[in-house]
């Protein structure tokens, strides 16, 4: 069977023509063009990307086999593939992420031991600086592809990343011909989704300047598996490429998406006593105990003026001129939890929140291909400037709302709460303003060895306007600056033509105690930005004569300068906290017949607070060696497609999460879990299918996130969709 397997990926080699020589030794080409490969657009699922061109993990126009890092990419091809309608169920492809959207934090994401502010999450390399929130779920059809990379990064995109580095990329007008796409589906809890897709060349080049136009629209609708909740969504993507010259283009980019959540599901409360595995009664499991009325509202919009100039052909340059605005509402009761016999829930946490905020700012980039002396070596560097400005409008009644009965109740309309109000009342408004200066170089040492390098250095400027009554803990107006320098060094080795290894040291700075765009004096009286450092080691190789390719790597990462409480003050805090994580992460990607296809990923992370106190009821509790909320020990993914007919494709998939704890004390946690899926797709003609998908084969009841309060953010149960895919 094995020898079957091994002349059958000849046979396909040589039928496809696929060559997997070595990297000429010799200067690389002088042309400046990244090109995105799309390698697995025929076949997702197959072979990992790693000739792609990222744009993620480097500045310079690497593919993931020359970068000395940890790079996943899941393209488009992967995207639909899969199933995954938002940018969550994205992420979950990647080596080692769990991502959720648990109340007051609807983009969390942990990644490599870490997670919140420690994860910086770019749309199209730009930070919004307020990741956990701006980076909430968002329909997938305007997306290209999802870029991550692992571990201390901040020297790339500024500030956090401790943990690693998510970046959201949007399709944009290209030069690809004319294409038309259409999307429909219909599945469980009247979930819809309606989109379209079109590239178009509008103009020729009689006149000198040729424009390519794209546009990429969604809706989508759905009841929600709880139960009243109600969810409507519209993304656009809309984009201008004109050529004016051959050395001379532009492109005018511009995205809008609106969401409103009517009765948001927020969690289900944990059984008493709370202790070890949370319990929940299966017999709520669809309850929501949130207000009749509530509500979750957001409006986003994206403007991106990009210019690219080709001075050479070594070098070119690139501005890019960004504004982002979101305004988000959230209207709703937060917390559940059991009384003490567990006869009745106890509702608490209302809260009234308005979310304005508004970023502009400009980032010139140069990159050079060139020569060091005799050595081939490429630069790209340049200079960012941005201004942030965030204003949080928060009204809250923290004690206990109503008690009702688990399974007959009436929760009531949210401004019938006594206390509460409608309108908004400013709390403060924070000015984040940074200056960045980066550089990157790859130089070739030798014909088989090359040396990957960046530095950036940050100058942020934080100043806060208190809209309300001042006093010592929250004066009228404060102001701290930051000026971290983070870098990387790594060494790639071609060890043979199919074959490298690497060896890569990188450094990160963040905030300690949440991010800046919301920071309180509090958070930042007596602290500087933590500190991280990561050394990784890996190899990316491909063999069974390129059949099948894989990655490995090994990491591990220590941050410092953690808010801890003092020991000898309890009500004081201290940047003198440590966390570590150390891990090892494999994901390959193989075709053994030309029929079959098969991608999976393994990681494994043992994450700790090295020194860690908290402040429980007045007295500092020390949580050394606990680990982090959130954090998975192990996550595994597993994908199979098999072509049975001619015309038909079968696909299923795995996905398996280790326990979580839901505080730092560890005394509290949720079960691992194992959800399966399974699709049947039919070929109508060569550029149209429909497919039957079903995700949780098997119902499972499992948590995708454990809350502080403690409650269980449960995981969609076992859906149904039918969707029909159209290219013109």
């Amino acid at each position: 069977m094995a020898l079957a397997v091994f002349a059958a990926c000849n046979l396909i080699g040589m039928m496809t023509g696929t060559s997997h020589a070595a990297t000429p030794q010799t200067q690389p080409e002088t042309t400046l063009d990244v090109v995105h490969v799309s390698a697995t657009r025929e076949a997702p699922n197959a072979q990992l990307p790693l000739d792609e061109t990222g744009s993620t993990g480097s500045r310079l126009g690497l593919t993931l086999r020359e970068t000395p890092a940890s790079v996943s990419i899941v393209d488009r091809a992967a995207i639909e593939a899969r199933g995954a309608s938002d940018t969550q169920q994205i992420l979950k492809g990647v080596p080692g992420i769990t991502a959720s959207s648990p109340p007051g934090s609807a983009g969390f994401v942990s990644y490599r031991g870490f997670s919140g502010s420690q994860i910086t999450q770019l749309f199209n390399g730009i930070t919004v600086q307020y990741d956990t929130i701006a980076a909430r779920p968002v329909d997938s059809w305007i997306y290209d592809r999802v870029e991550a990379v692992g571990g201390a990064s901040s020297f790339l995109y500024g500030a956090g990343a401790v943990g690693g580095s998510i970046n959201y990329i949007t399709k944009l007008a290209n030069r690809d011909g004319n294409a038309t796409q259409l999307f429909g589906s219909y599945g469980s809890h009247n979930t819809s989704v309606l989109a379209f897709g079109l590239n178009r060349k509008i103009s020729d080049d009689r006149q000198g300047i040729a424009n390519y136009f794209r546009i990429d629209a969604s809706r989508s609708a759905g009841d929600g598996y709880v139960d009243g909740v109600s969810r409507r969504a519209n993304n656009i993507a809309l984009s201008l490429l004109s050529d004016f010259t051959p050395n001379l283009s532009h492109t005018l980019a511009y995205e809008y998406q609106k969401e409103t959540v009517k009765r948001p599901y927020w969690g289900t409360p944990l059984l008493n006593p709370i202790l070890g595995d949370g319990r929940i009664d299966s017999g709520i499991r669809f309850k929501n105990y949130n207000a009749s009325d509530a509500l979750y509202q957001q409006n986003v919009q994206w403007l991106r003026s990009i210019l690219d100039y080709r001075l050479s052909s070594q070098t070119s340059v690139k501005n890019t001129f960004y504004r982002y605005t979101a305004l988000r509402d959230f209207r709703n009761v937060e917390e559940y939890r059991y009384n003490a016999d567990n006869s009745q829930i106890i509702r608490s946490g209302a809260l009234l929140q308005r979310h304005d905020q508004e970023l502009i700012g400009d980032r010139l980039e140069v990159q050079h291909r060139g020569k060091l002396g005799k050595l081939a070596s490429d630069w790209a560097g340049g200079i960012d400037y941005s201004v942030n400005k965030t204003t949080r409008f928060p009204r809250s009644l923290p004690g206990p709302v109503s008690t009702v009965d688990p399974y007959d109740f009436s929760t009531g309309s949210f401004f019938a709460i006594p206390g509460m109000q409608p309108g908004f009342s400013p709390d403060r408004t924070n000015h984040v303003s940074t200056f960045s200066a980066f550089l990157e170089n790859r130089t070739r040492l030798l014909p088989n060895l090359s040396l990957v390098s960046g530095l950036r250095h940050d100058e942020i400027t934080l100043e806060v306007d208190n809209k309300r009554v001042a006093s010592a803990s929250n004066p009228a107006y404060f102001k701290r600056n930051y000026a971290p320098t983070t870098g990387r060094a790594g060494l790639v080795l071609d060890i043979t033509p199919h074959a490298n290894v690497y060896i890569q040291y990188s450094t990160a700075a963040d905030p300690p105690a949440g991010i800046l765009s919301t920071a309180s004096l509090g958070q930042v009286r007596d602290f500087n930005l933590s500190t991280g450092r990561q050394v990784e080691i890996g190899s990316k190789a491909d063999f069974w004569n390129g059949c099948g390719n894989a990655t490995l790597a090994a990491y591990s990462i220590k941050r410092k300068n953690l808010a801890v409480a003092d020991p000898n003050n309890p009500t004081m805090t201290l940047p003198v906290g440590a966390q570590s994580s150390k891990g090892v992460e494999l994901a390959f990607g193989l075709r053994p017949l030309d029929d079959l296809r098969i991608q999976g990923n393994l990681a494994l992370v043992s994450a700790q607070f090295d020194d860690f106190t908290e402040n429980v009821g007045g007295v500092s509790v020390s949580r050394a060696g606990k680990r982090p909320t959130n954090t998975p020990s192990r996550v595994a993914n597993l994908w199979l497609d098999y072509r049975f007919l001619r015309d038909w494709n079968i696909g299923a998939d795995a996905r398996y999460v280790s326990s979580v704890y839901g505080n730092t004390a560890n005394t509290v946690s949720a079960p691992a879990y194992t959800i399966y899926g399974a699709s049947l797709s039919y070929r109508l003609q060569k550029s149209s299918s429909v497919a039957l998908r079903v995700k949780n084969l098997t119902d499972k009841i499992y948590a995708d996130n454990i809350t502080s309060t403690p409650m269980f953010y449960l995981g969609a149960p076992r859906s149904v969709e039918l969707a029909l895919s159209v290219d013109l």
